[in-house]
């Protein structure tokens, strides 16, 4: 798969940099086609036609029964598709969220997107372009946020997620602490981040779910038996390097009922956070995913916060947005091929 970029530099070579700019600065501005982009050249702009202005489709747009979820079936290229979300924050502003791949190949039990297997990665301009198709929807007045918590592992897809990580902060006005990306712990890519000059520091959540080594390999088929020290030295030498005030680490925690939910548990993750430091924890009720895990009741999941302060632990519990359409945490899939196109 070509980006645009390498279309533009085939039919176009020799041009000077100043031109890339001038086009990919369009390609954020409220132009709606390559024919709207006056800051170019009339001729090079019919030349440009052959390029796909945007990379995805709207096949079809799901709306929460409240309105603060909007679900988006994209098609890409090669007729997949992908699902990314638009929700309201509290403050009236709104946070997407993106894919990085088609399906996922981590298996995590209480996921959907795991039943789908791994089709293909993303390009970076299909990841930007989710962002891009969010932003000419009216009712996005202010996008305040981009969490990289879709379908995939972005990790698994490391240059491509890094690529349009650098140039939504190019092109837009979020910055650094207003991203995040999410991950199940790739640890060898987690290890490159730390010397990566290119990967620009924006914010990481671990998808923990368990500081239990045995219970988190039944959440976490692709877990291991030292995965946890092996977390717990890295998270100390990240915070070490760029921890400060405004950049912490979230270690993600999916509540599931008698799996990961006791006091036990409680007690295992505040002593695991505890030798970290500067890490928040954020807790998701689960989400109905057609899997044999069950919610955990809110009596047990105040329990468990209560627990987690008690030993003082900085912890939330996630909001629960857009379940009414299969758009909440882990509930994202395509399970229904497209049709071919002519």
């Amino acid at each position: 798969m070509t980006s645009r970029r390498e279309q533009f530099e085939t039919l176009f070579p020799g041009e000077p940099a100043f031109r890339w700019n001038q086009i990919e600065e369009g390609l954020f501005s409220s132009a709606k086609n390559w024919s709207e982009l006056m800051t170019i050249p009339a001729g090079m702009r019919e030349r440009l036609s052959v390029i796909p202005w945007m990379s995805v489709e709207l096949v079809q747009m799901q709306v929460s029964g409240n309105g603060d979820t909007h679900k988006a079936l994209l098609r890409v290229e090669g007729d997949k598709q992908i699902e990314t979300v638009l929700m309201k924050n509290p403050r009236g502003a709104w946070t997407i969220c993106v894919s990085s791949q088609v399906g996922c190949a981590m298996r995590c039990g209480f996921c959907a997107t795991g039943k789908m297997g791994l089709t293909r990665s993303l390009t970076a301009d299909e990841i930007v372009d989710q962002y891009r198709f969010w932003k000419h929807f009216k009712i996005a007045e202010r996008i305040s946020n981009i969490v990289y918590m879709g379908m995939g592992e972005p990790l698994a897809n490391y240059e491509a997620v890094k690529e349009s990580l650098n140039t939504l902060l190019a092109r837009t006005d979020l910055g650094k602490t207003r991203i995040t990306v999410s991950t199940v712990g790739v640890l060898p890519r987690l290890e490159q981040i730390l010397t990566d000059r290119g990967w620009p520091h924006v914010r990481l959540a671990v998808s923990l779910h368990s500081a239990i080594e045995q219970t988190r390999k039944l959440i976490v088929p692709t877990s291991y038996d030292d995965f946890l020290p092996k977390l717990e030295n890295w998270a100390k030498r990240y915070l070490a390097q760029f921890g400060n005030r405004r950049h912490h680490l979230t270690f993600e925690y999916v509540m599931l009922k008698c799996v990961n939910d006791t006091p036990a548990h409680a007690r295992a993750l505040a002593l695991f956070v505890n030798r970290i430091g500067h890490v928040r924890v954020n807790l998701i009720p689960y989400n109905l995913t057609g899997v044999a895990f069950e919610r955990s009741p809110d009596a047990a999941i105040d329990a468990f916060l209560a627990e987690l302060d008690d030993r003082g632990v900085v912890a939330t519990r996630r909001r629960t947005m857009g379940s009414d359409i299969a758009a909440a945490c882990g509930q994202l899939i395509v399970l229904t091929p497209l049709p071919q196109t002519a």
